[in-house]
């Protein structure tokens, strides 16, 4: 069988998604000698991949994801390499496209969150835009041959939002990435906390600041910790400075906020040194399909204090402490305790160390391996 893989997105430069595909490509190479795989990849992160296998090759599709150009350019340049099969690691598919396909729904943040407050399109750009995504992600639920989805909660999302019945879609887990608690002591030989600009014990968060993460209730959480506990700790917030961080930025700075630090997009040896000197490891979202930066908190032996919503009680179970994430108050005794209580961080690292033993890319890739060929089966 010849399987192609959208890999447009495949790096961690693309977040949690980019991880993905990444993982699945490199674990696929390593289990899979019998299948032909093409590889699509756009020109920037052309030289982040390169086949190690004669059944694994790459191909340029140089066209950026959510656009015209995607829906309208894509599917010739798949065609060309006749594949049995494409994965779509998304919901951005070309709608034209009719041949079998499988795709992942990481979440379904496109219906619970699609407000004007996540975009910073005009009001009749995002409405059309919103609209078509809309119908978009319909017709890739509705025309795959199969759906892989990260969680349980999410699988449920998607019969119950969008009709699909429970035996079209698989829950396939994802995982934490093992650079973080694999990098070395002399690759931080260069580090300091210093120029991070952090000064105090801190508390701190990885991830984008989309509006569905909840950063601004992070923050009005902060400032009664603050009120109620005093300054002795540094809130540090390390993601890629987009527009929504700007803003956070910026209100931060008309608020006169303390003890709070922006860090703009570290590398993975700077990101894994910030996650193995901090305190807690705090993850504020209101929604997710998964939740990889709590977990890769944990494998540096990090307590997390996490919201309760959506799919995190699911993936995190015993080894995170919990707090409403609208419930500001809450949340900060739950840092709080999170920081102090010795007896809650020893039994959340120990759980969490069982619960690690749950996730693993290679399982990822296995899974969804056996998910191709029962989808060949099944249309021959």
């Amino acid at each position: 069988m010849k399987i192609g893989i959208d890999a447009r997105m495949y790096g961690p430069k693309q977040g949690g998604l980019g991880r993905y595909v990444e993982q699945l490509v490199l674990e696929l190479e390593k289990i899979d000698n019998q299948n032909e795989f093409v590889i699509f990849l756009r020109a920037d992160n052309w030289n982040e991949y390169t086949p190690s296998k004669p059944n694994f090759k790459k191909v340029l599709a140089n066209i950026s994801w959510y656009g015209w150009q995607e829906q309208f350019k894509l599917t010739p340049i798949i065609k060309k390499e006749k594949v049995d099969l494409m994965h779509f690691p998304h919901w951005n598919i070309p709608l034209f496209y009719n041949d079998p396909f499988i795709v992942t729904i990481h979440d379904l943040i496109l219906l619970h969150y699609s407000t004007r407050q996540a975009s910073t399109l005009g009001p009749i750009t995002y409405w059309f835009k919103n609209l078509l995504f809309k119908k978009v992600l319909r017709h890739a639920v509705n025309k795959a041959e199969h759906i892989i989805t990260p969680s349980e909660f999410t699988k449920q999302d998607v019969m119950k939002n969008l009709n699909i019945p429970p035996e079209k879609i698989t829950t396939t887990l994802l995982a934490p990435n093992q650079h973080y608690s694999n990098t070395t002591q002399q690759q931080f030989n260069n580090l300091t906390i210093q120029q991070f600009n952090i000064t105090k014990p801190y508390i701190l968060y990885v991830g984008v600041a989309f509006p569905h993460k909840n950063l601004e209730g992070l923050l009005k959480a902060w400032k009664i910790f603050c009120e109620k506990y005093g300054n002795n700790y540094q809130l540090v917030l390390a993601g890629k400075k987009n527009y929504f961080y700007q803003t956070i930025i910026n209100n931060l700075t008309i608020q006169q906020f303390n003890n709070v630090t922006f860090i703009d997009f570290p590398s993975d040896s700077e990101l894994s040194f910030l996650y193995k000197n901090a305190s807690l490891f705090v993850f504020p979202s209101l929604y997710e399909g998964f939740g990889i930066p709590p977990l890769e908190a944990m494998q540096i032996n990090l307590p997390v204090a996490s919201s309760s919503s959506s799919c995190l009680p699911e993936i995190l179970e015993d080894a995170a402490v919990y707090f409403d994430p609208n419930n500001y108050p809450e949340m900060a005794d739950t840092i709080y305790s999170g920081l102090t209580n010795q007896n809650l961080r020893q039994n959340l690292q120990k759980n969490a160390i069982k619960l690690l033993a749950k996730y693993s890319w290679h399982e990822t890739a296995k899974k969804t391996s056996q998910i191709y060929l029962m989808v060949d089966k099944s249309s021959n």
